[in-house]
């Protein structure tokens, strides 16, 4: 049976999902759940995930969610997955899984908080949480500034690997969901971290044409939130 992989292109998880695959030639079908419309909260989805959350997978009988063991899953399951995405040996597989841990309390938390402060709340007519926004840049900045100078600091892809891991695809999409920031905003808060920056496009670069194609979604939403947020900003003068 094909694999079915429930996801949202806007979502980073799914986006690192789905690159993987198509990296790795597994054969899947994508079924999309659409977050802002609310698709995770109905019956029919949280019959299948009850977290209510993208991505999830159905193989066969079995059902998994959560990116990071997704991803595992599917680098053990199939035999013709590069040994780079999720390595064998014990120590450099260790060093893989101590990053994706350290992932969802410190990147994930910081940009998530950024994001809902300066873009989501904006475009809903809410008013950001003045403290909350600051808490959540400087869980950020503190985030980048780890990722630049512990692991990135040995090689070119995280802990010092030469090409690049699962964990490498689940923290530079968590990284590319910056984008939906204005770009002052952006450019502020990227701009300092020359390695982050640099690995971000070999990641790009390791995974095209596939990454491209995958966020394409996400640089169109940009895009339109951009021009949401300028007209607002315009009639609020």
């Amino acid at each position: 049976m094909t694999l079915k992989v429930y996801c949202d292109r806007m979502s980073q998880p799914s986006r690192a999902i789905l690159i993987f695959c198509k990296m790795n030639g597994i054969d899947f079908e994508e079924i999309t759940i659409e977050i802002l419309k609310g698709q995770q909260h109905t019956p029919e989805y949280k019959a299948i995930n009850p977290m209510c959350q993208v991505p999830t997978i159905v193989d066969g009988d079995f059902t998994l969610f959560e990116s990071h063991a997704i991803l595992i899953y599917l680098s053990c399951k199939y035999p013709g997955v590069a040994s780079h995405w999720y390595p064998s040996d014990l120590i450099e597989r260790a060093k893989v899984h101590s990053v994706l841990d350290w992932h969802h309390a410190n990147l994930r938390r910081g940009s998530v908080g950024v994001i809902v402060n300066n873009v989501i709340f904006p475009l809903n007519g809410l008013p950001s949480n003045a403290q909350a926004a600051e808490e959540a840049e400087k869980t950020l900045e503190k985030a980048l500034t780890v990722l630049e100078t512990y692991w990135l600091k040995d090689g070119p892809f995280l802990v010092g690997r030469s090409q690049p891991s699962i964990a490498d695809l689940n923290l530079v999409s968590e990284v590319m969901e910056l984008q939906l920031l204005p770009a002052e905003h952006l450019d502020r808060i990227l701009s300092p971290y020359k390695k982050v920056l640099k690995w971000v496009e070999d990641t790009k670069n390791a995974t095209a044409p596939y990454f491209e194609e995958y966020h394409g979604v996400l640089f169109k939403a940009r895009d339109d939130m951009r021009e949401l947020l300028a007209k607002k900003s315009g009639k609020n003068e």
